[in-house]
């Protein structure tokens, strides 16, 4: 079917209350007069009205939308092939989860060998009826006799911990309340696991109170949790997050504490063979990466980038070492470091060249040993596994390339394939290109295109630009089906490796946080400046997108350079930079945007927060604001906020609309079927505002 995509009228708004609420800042006052919104929808009839009203005209103008329904429906069937997540093993059993195609949540399955049949342990798909309830992390036994794992509602941070028998999938009567962010760790004999959790908040505050003093516990099954021993906690230093790992031979507790994102780290050991040991420290100085890499004997391994940005690995005696008597094993390198796991007598690293994987294996003692030949250019995950075993697995996958499990053996160096996807699709059709842009300062930076291969780009083509830029982490070729139904339709899509990432290591990243932040949004604007230029889109034609901190991007630079783009994507956005650190998890997000208390971080982070920076009178391109109510890492009133304010001043006749998801969070653990609605939705808006004409099978 072929449908004509075209924008909307004028849209009549809810109203929205404006408050005479404001702050004074070193001297400047700051009006806020939706506050109010910051509510939480579960405790405000006024917010929740609000939403409700806002949602209304949402839907009604995009279910209006040309083509909308026909994506939704043709999303589905791309969608609809079997997936599988990286197996863990343990003992002689091998876990995994598997999609079977579109339904809501991933189901855990076991072999009781590699050969063996898999058969189902746990499926989520029965425990909501919106499909919202999902199965988060989880952990099998060292003998791989039992598992722990915890269960996340509604898009939730929060998580509940049960634990199962593997041979019968019998629950236990174990549950653990208020854990977040935390690893699950077995004792080496199976008695019980370690895990981080943060004391019970006030009744009412448990979706936007900032989370503190977060402490490790041991639970031994069978206990309740208020028998939980209590390991490691800093209750002098509140704003410190701790999470907890026991060496493969069970002998260390590895505890590494962080204060925020910037990945610096404390790390203090524990020896679980000696009754009443007391944590001995690694490192201490909150300065630098120190990322547990596994373990022999009293020997650990860990990357760091202390004296090395790009990255480096190092062995420390638990005993008697810390970060001051380093042994180092691999240099750094030009490229940037990722990861690091020991496995069997090998240890494999993971590097980005150009934002793209390199894995290279060493001896113990450094020496490189080989170079790991992937199937293309793309992006390489897990390598988890155990000292003595060279057994493990990785996935890889490109923007054109759907994930493929394959089992590694390290000592060989040979890769099989464990479990492939057979796709609706050819994914050889479409094409990736990876070019190099200037940016303002003349930084040069990678971005990648994709397309299918043939498509006519002399007019140009409606193009979507991805964009990230923060908190150390990289955005690297990997495929998404929602991205292939985009270039179907005849779109162009395009991902910008901007500063604020890792991929080029500490320096990359520095460069894009704090008082250079706006380094950031200058790449990002070379990058669509350089879609233009080189004749891949128009303005008219180019939308921007991003989640998270990439939702403050796309916020940031339509209020920069509206006149650049037809559509902004901003999608769960930090966009209040003065009030981002006083709920939840905010406060962990100071080591990238500053803190709003310091006169000189204030006035920074004013300059570009989108809340308080929109250009009244100027023509804006159309916006879609996405949230969930639920969302409890980035509340909602940022969005809620910063959409009342669009919506309140002249941007010119094109749509500012914000679109709530509900039984919703941050995006882990969404639903499949929310996700191609909201999908859909994003789409079809997109479409109908960069002039596309809808082209379906």
């Amino acid at each position: 079917m072929a449908t004509s995509a075209g924008a909307a009228e004028r849209i009549d708004y809810p109203k929205t209350r404006a408050d005479t609420t404001s702050d004074t800042h070193f001297g400047t006052k700051v009006d806020d007069p939706y506050r109010w919104l910051e509510n939480d929808v579960r405790n405000d009839t006024a917010v929740a009205a609000w939403v409700e009203a806002q949602n209304k005209v949402t839907d009604a103008y995009l279910t209006a939308l040309p083509g909308r329904d026909a994506i939704a429906k043709r999303m589905k069937q791309l969608w609809d092939f079997e997936k599988f997540m990286l197996p863990k093993k343990a003992g002689s059993r091998y876990f995994f989860e598997r999609n079977s195609g579109v339904q809501n949540q991933f189901v855990l399955y076991v072999q009781d060998s590699l050969d063996a049949a898999p058969r189902q342990l746990i499926d989520p798909n029965g425990w909501s009826k919106d499909g919202a309830t999902a199965l988060s992390d989880w952990k099998p036994s060292p003998d791989g006799t039992r598992l722990v794992y915890s269960i996340q509602d509604g898009g939730s941070d929060w998580r509940t911990v049960k634990v199962l028998n593997v041979a019968d999938g019998q629950t236990l009567a174990d549950e653990l309340k208020w854990v977040k962010f935390s690893d699950l760790s077995w004792a080496k004999d199976g008695s019980g696991f370690y895990y981080s959790r943060f004391p019970e908040p006030a009744k009412g505050a448990e979706f936007q109170a900032a989370n503190t003093n977060q402490s490790v516990y041991f639970h031994k099954l069978g206990d309740p949790q208020s028998a939980d021993r209590l390991v490691y906690a800093t209750p002098m230093r509140a704003t410190l997050g701790h999470t907890a790992e026991v060496t493969d031979d069970g002998r260390w507790l590895v505890v590494t504490s962080y204060e925020g994102t910037d990945d610096r780290y404390e790390v203090h050991v524990v020896d679980l063979a000696t009754t009443g040991a007391k944590p001995r420290a690694i490192a201490t100085d909150l300065k630098h990466n120190w990322q547990f890499a596994g373990t022999h004997g009293d020997t650990l391994y860990f990357v760091t980038n202390k004296e090395a940005p790009r990255g480096r690995i190092v062995s420390v005696n638990a005993r008697t070492g810390d970060e001051n008597k380093l042994t180092q094993l691999v240099a750094e390198t030009p490229t940037a470091l990722q990861r690091a796991t020991v496995i069997g007598e090998r240890i494999v690293a993971s590097y980005l060249e150009d934002a793209k994987t390199v894995v290279r294996t060493h001896a113990l003692d450094g020496k490189l040993a080989s170079t790991l030949a992937l199937p293309g250019v793309g992006t390489a995950v897990g390598f988890d596994g155990e000292a003595g075993d060279a057994e493990t697995f990785y996935q890889y996958s490109s923007f054109n390339a759907p994930p493929t499990i394959y089992r590694y053996d390290a000592a060989t160096g040979r890769s099989t394939i464990f479990k492939a996807p057979k796709t609706p699709f050819n994914a050889a059709d479409y094409e990736v290109k990876q070019v190099f842009f200037t940016s303002k300062d003349g930084t040069r930076v990678p971005m990648f295109v994709t397309h299918k291969k043939g498509l006519d780009l002399s007019k140009g083509a409606p193009t979507i630009l991805y964009g990230y830029g923060g908190f150390n982490v990289p955005v690297l070729p990997a495929f998404s089906t929602s991205r292939l139904a985009w270039m179907e339709l005849g779109g162009v899509y395009a991902v910008a490796n901007i500063r604020g990432g890792s991929e080029y290591g500490k320096a990359w990243h520095d460069a894009g946080r704090l008082f250079n932040k706006q380094n950031v949004f200058d790449d990002f604007i070379a990058a669509a400046e350089q879609l233009v230029k080189s004749g891949v889109t128009t303005p008219q034609q180019l939308a921007v997108m991003g989640g998270s901190n990439g939702g403050l991007l796309v916020g940031a630079v339509v209020n920069q350079r509206p006149d650049l783009f037809a559509v902004g994507l901003p999608a769960v956005g930090v966009m209040d930079m003065l009030r981002y650190n006083q709920f939840t998890a905010g406060r962990y997000w100071v080591d990238d945007y500053g803190d709003p208390a310091d006169e000189k971080h204030f006035r920074n982070l004013l300059a570009y927060s989108p809340y308080h920076n929109v250009k009244a009178g100027t023509a804006y391109p159309a916006i879609l604001v996405t949230t969930a109510d639920t969302d409890d890492r980035v509340v909602p009133g940022h969005s809620f906020k910063y959409a009342a304010r669009l919506q309140s001043v002249d941007l010119g006749p094109k749509p500012h609309l914000i679109r709530i998801e509900t039984r919703a969070g941050h995006g882990s653990g969404k639903p499949t079927d929310k996700i191609i609605d909201e999908l859909a939705d994003t789409w079809a808006f997109t479409a109908a505002n960069t002039g596309m004409t809808i082209k379906l099978p």
